[in-house]
């Protein structure tokens, strides 16, 4: 299932992060707001655990959501600012971190660090801003897939229709929720018009 959102404010602030006079600090302040945006549009089907809690009036049971039931999992760099918006909600939900590196010659990624928690039977969701060719998204679902999740959200900011199409071919049994799908991917595989190299433009790195 592939969801795009279309609020006036997911407008905002996607096109925000277009524009070049947008700084780091900035940049990483939307791309976290935008993930906590998409983390609501998604946890509707996240698991409930009933706690009780010390009120005014005394101990009383309340609902909250279960983040034992959680596992955050950001592709680096670039997932890193997604990963500080959700922390922000989910102070107890464990993190993983994948790391992924797309060859520009042949515009296939390669993970080159993974470090997960245990993902059996639990809910995992992946945090990448950037579906351009689908490639490493695909990559890092195959590998959590072997950890055996319940399930497995991926929440994006932008993609391309060729990347979201890829995933989805490849794995037809998850679900992604994205602020934004473009026009198309460029001759360099890169988005169009896209808003730059996330991972760069957060961190303030020059190529």
């Amino acid at each position: 299932m592939v969801k795009e959102l279309s609020h006036p404010l997911v407008t905002e602030l996607v096109n925000r992060l277009r524009k070049t006079t947008t700084n780091a600090n900035q940049f990483q302040q939307t791309i976290e707001e935008l993930s906590r945006i998409l983390f609501y549009e998604t946890c509707q089907s996240v698991s409930l655990q009933n706690k009780t809690i010390t009120t005014w009036h005394g101990d009383l049971p309340f609902d909250f959501i279960d983040q034992s039931d959680l596992v955050l999992i950001p592709i680096m760099r670039a997932g890193l600012p997604m990963l500080n918006g959700l922390q922000s909600l989910l102070l107890d939900a464990p993190n993983g971190f994948l790391a992924m590196k797309r060859d520009e010659v042949t515009h296939i990624a390669k993970t080159y660090y993974k470090r997960l928690p245990d993902c059996s039977g639990k809910t995992v969701i992946l945090l990448d801003p950037m579906l351009a060719t689908g490639g490493s998204l695909s990559d890092a679902i195959t590998l959590v897939k072997k950890h055996h999740p319940k399930q497995i959200f991926s929440l994006n900011i932008i993609g391309s229709p060729e990347g979201v199409k890829a995933v989805i071919d490849s794995h037809p049994d998850i679900s992604i929720t994205i602020a934004k799908i473009d026009e198309r991917l460029d001759e360099n595989k890169f988005i169009y018009p896209g808003l730059g190299d996330a991972g760069d433009r957060a961190f303030n790195t020059p190529e």
